[in-house]
């Protein structure tokens, strides 16, 4: 069973850049899609970015041109890479995983604050 542990979040200040890491117990080519969501408190959580096996990489609108997701098959991870933040980014950030199309695995969540 795969385990994914997010790490990279913590408080940056509008305008500013941070880099979240996800990585995986396994070996993420064999791992079918991988992506990033975010929870906000008291809202859903919502899709921000995702990548398949494959390479192909999809991005919810809202994020589309400021946030950028990545992988590196050397430490079997995947990252997102978050520009231009804004105060409304301030979320939980969870890495997810679906290895066979199938199961859907979560990791801890990684918290992302933006303010001045």
């Amino acid at each position: 069973q795969v385990q994914l542990v997010e790490s990279g979040g913590g408080l940056v200040q509008p305008g500013g850049s941070l880099r979240l890491s996800c990585a995986s117990s396994e070996n993420i080519w064999n791992i079918w899609r991988m992506g990033w969501y975010r929870q906000a408190p008291g809202s859903q959580r919502d899709l921000v970015a995702k990548i398949l096996r494959n390479g192909d990489a999809t991005y919810a609108d809202s994020f589309k041109g400021r946030f950028v997701i990545s992988r590196d098959f050397a430490t079997n991870s995947i990252y997102l890479q978050m520009n231009s933040l804004k105060v409304d980014d301030t979320a939980v950030y969870y890495c997810n995983a679906e290895p066979d199309g199938l199961h859907d695995v979560w990791g801890q969540g990684t918290q992302v604050t933006v303010s001045s």
